[in-house]
């Protein structure tokens, strides 16, 4: 068959090109594809919004959208991501007012309507730039909390058995699952107006760790989690319940800590 022509030599170019990089061919339809208009947060604590032009695909999320732009129009946006199948939490940005993780955010859903999108870094963090946030303090305020498992000076030599049934078990279970993204943190309205409060995702760390049966300083915890900044600054309006993607109600959380310093002092263990 040496007379045969290579099968590449009978296919058109823009065929080829459509095949090995996922492009499509320009047609009538997707001259009528739906253009989101997104605005996306520049610089840092000052700034600006900076208008792009995104195509509505079908099954695109929030973190699509952005990384479509940083990829093809603007190498300069600075974001964070990592998994991208809602487990590690690093996408969480403002939408639309909304703080949430972009990864598990239809972009076409929440832009429903009005075809746009405002995107901004989380709130009531220092903005590293653009869309990108630091969370020193965040974390920071965990260790204040003492949000960390202290075994006690003489730890058991063996695993201990912790019924799943048990009261304190339960009660760790409902926020155990926080994977630190700072959306509760970002929606919090004490934090906005007072820096030094510890915060919904610290307070529910610490609430999970006065309910381990197996931790030797629930008495601690409870002394840093009773200052003004901590536990009683709460105001209760729930933003960190409403806005949490796990399904996490820090609000309860916090309850617990304040019946839990109540009871100790009764006691009078101050």
């Amino acid at each position: 068959m040496s007379g045969a022509k290579p099968i590449a030599a009978n296919v058109p170019a823009m065929m080829l090109m459509g095949f090995a990089f996922g492009s499509t061919p320009p047609t009538t339809e997707r001259r009528n594809v739906m253009m989101l208009s997104v605005e996306i947060w520049r610089g840092t604590s000052s700034g600006h919004f900076q208008p792009f032009e995104v195509p509505c695909r079908d099954n695109q999320t929030v973190l699509d959208v952005v990384t479509e732009i940083q990829r093809e129009q603007d190498p300069t946006l600075a974001y964070r991501f990592a998994c991208r199948v809602g487990m590690c939490g690093s996408c969480a940005m403002v939408v639309n007012g909304r703080p949430r993780w972009t990864c598990r955010t239809r972009a076409c859903e929440v832009a429903a309507g009005d075809g746009r999108l405002t995107l901004e870094p989380l709130r009531n963090f220092t903005i590293v730039r653009d869309l990108a946030v630091e969370m020193t303090d965040f974390f920071d305020k965990w260790r204040d909390a003492k949000g960390y498992f202290e075994p006690g000076a003489a730890p058991a030599a063996d695993f201990a058995m912790v019924p799943p049934a048990s009261r304190e078990r339960q009660a760790a279970d409902a926020g155990i699952e926080c994977i630190g993204c700072g959306v509760c943190y970002s929606a919090c309205d004490v934090v906005a107006w007072d820096k030094d409060y510890l915060g919904p995702a610290a307070l529910n760390r610490a609430w999970t760790l006065v309910n381990d049966v197996r931790d030797r300083a629930h008495d601690a915890r409870l002394a840093a989690v009773s200052g003004a900044s901590g536990c009683l600054a709460c105001h209760t309006h729930m933003s960190c319940t409403n806005f949490c993607p796990k399904g996490i109600a820090p609000t309860y959380s916090i309850a617990g800590l304040k019946r839990a310093m109540l009871t100790r002092t009764l006691r009078g263990r101050r």
